[in-house]
């Protein structure tokens, strides 16, 4: 789960990090008056969207009147901010953030994350900070210092020391920058998260630390523990469709692809996208309904994935175990009239009730293509997804021919 910069400093205030003061806007005239009482100018106007890059595509505004500030505020709120990470789509920036201006004397990166191969937490920091750190881990990737935080004891002072020396910070900064980066680990732990980034994290021209950005994102399986951090989700920053999954608790991830896919079992989802890539396709989603689905559960997944308009055929690949094939078929048949299937259908059954389930598809009134195994799904899905759009072109080109004459 993501949440936005203003709620990510927040959280990280309450583990003594500094940021800026500011406050979250949601009009021009309330941002206004936040900028009014921060009672100095500059100040900086900051659309908030899950999504980084935002300086580059206009979303950061440094203001040096209050009149600025309306403006800017008014120009941004409603604006669709397009940026690397949003995609050409772009995202409609819904809230702003208002904070006071700073003296920058360098500016840093910070970040924190799981390395899964090691089982600990790694913390980062370069002098490299205020650009796109992906680029700098790519191109100079030497600039990137990195210590691995033992769970037990913690970060410790010397790791942190060691940051701070390889930055080409000042010795007398050691002090501030071990109670900061102390705040930034105990941050990251405490709440489950998954990433923690500060770009830039700054060094004012009076000595001090701050927050200049702040980025987290919580591993959703933990946020049981974290009933507060539910509260921060931002629904209108998340695709619908997978938003609508979770009610559901479907597990479903939208992809760039062209196929649809709508699988039993992690692994078995994880295969079945493998063998769609090999096979020349490209999958448009990760959908697992999971070993227990109900036929209304299997009609919700069928009518999520169908939404996506990239879609140009759909593979269902069950092995029934828990979850039986007779159940998957009747909600396919009954989702399929539903929503009035047009795209081309592969099913591929294997396991409890398999015969059953097949029964149930043949005597349907819906065009389904069976498949005797995986690989056999993946061929035909995606030779099926090509016929379409070969005549989908050949349609448009005669109605453009049409049209002309």
């Amino acid at each position: 789960m993501k949440i936005h910069e203003y709620q990510a400093k927040e959280l990280l205030q309450r583990y003594g990090v500094p940021i800026p003061a500011g406050r979250m806007a949601t009009t021009a005239e309330h941002a206004q008056d936040i900028a009014r009482g921060l009672g100095r100018l500059p100040v900086v106007v900051k659309a908030q969207i899950h999504a980084g890059g935002r300086g580059k595509g206009g979303g950061v505004k440094l203001c040096r009147s209050l009149d600025e500030v309306f403006a800017r505020a008014s120009e941004m709120l409603g604006m669709v901010l397009k940026t690397h990470q949003t995609g050409p789509e772009g995202r409609e920036v819904r809230r702003l953030l208002v904070e006071e201006g700073v003296d920058i004397e360098c500016e840093l990166y910070a970040g924190l994350v799981l390395d899964r191969a090691q089982g600990r937490v790694v913390f980062m920091m370069s002098s490299e900070g205020g650009v796109d750190i992906e680029e700098v881990a790519e191109k100079t990737p030497e600039k990137i210092h990195k210590v691995v935080v033992d769970p037990v004891t913690g970060l410790m002072p010397y790791q942190v020391r060691k940051l701070v020396f390889a930055c080409g910070l000042r010795p007398e900064m050691v002090g501030k920058a071990v109670k900061l980066c102390r705040g930034l680990y105990d941050a990251y732990t405490a709440t489950d998260a998954s990433i923690l980034e500060c770009n830039p994290l700054i060094v004012t021209r009076d000595g001090d630390f701050l927050a200049l950005d702040a980025k987290m994102v919580f591993d959703d399986n933990a946020l049981y523990r974290h009933p507060s951090l539910n509260e921060l989700r931002d629904l209108d920053e998340e695709d619908p469709k997978e938003v609508e999954a979770k009610v559901y608790d479907l597990s479903y991830i939208a992809l760039d692809g062209n196929i649809g896919c709508l699988v039993n079992g992690a692994g078995l989802a994880m295969a079945t996208m493998d063998i769609i890539k090999q096979s020349g396709g490209e999958p448009a989603n990760f959908l697992d309904v999971g070993g227990g689905a109900t036929v209304e559960k299997v009609k919700a997944a069928f009518s999520i994935l169908l939404r996506d308009p990239k879609v140009e055929a759909v593979l269902v690949n069950i092995f029934g175990g828990i979850m039986k094939c007779d159940v998957i078929a009747e909600g396919i048949i009954r989702a399929a009239r539903e929503v009035e299937l047009t795209l081309p259908l592969v099913v591929r059954l294997e396991g409890t009730n398999v015969e059953e389930g097949k029964a149930l598809l043949s005597a349907s009134d819906i065009d389904v293509v069976s498949a005797d195994n995986m690989i056999d799904a993946a061929q035909k899905v995606v030779r099926l997804a090509a016929e379409r759009r070969a005549a989908m072109a050949t349609a448009t080109a005669t109605a453009n021919a049409k049209a002309k004459e």
